[in-house]
């Protein structure tokens, strides 16, 4: 940010450059379409799928099957939290 904590001219244009580039981004693979598009500069080939189990994302989602599927499930969250931070609730 600008000296004095507030944005300056540069900061906003940033930001806003910024802001553009996400939107160019899926927000499920993380890549751009011109990333893939020969016409673009890209390549159809530029990335390769890789597998991995994520050990937390295994853990949410078997207790995501004990998550009601009816309205008394709605809003629910599951998160992880660090061992010894848990606080059992009464």
């Amino acid at each position: 940010m600008g000296g004095d904590g507030r944005w300056s001219d540069l900061d906003r244009a940033k930001a806003l450059a910024w802001a553009d580039w996400q939107r160019t981004v899926c927000p499920e693979c993380r890549t751009r379409l011109e990333e893939w598009d020969r016409t673009r500069g890209g390549d159809p080939h530029a990335y390769v799928t890789d597998t991995l189990r994520c050990p937390g994302c295994e853990l949410i989602e078997q207790e995501r099957d004990h998550v009601p599927q009816d309205r008394s499930g709605y809003g629910v969250k599951i998160q992880l939290l660090p061992r010894e931070q848990y606080e059992p609730r009464p």
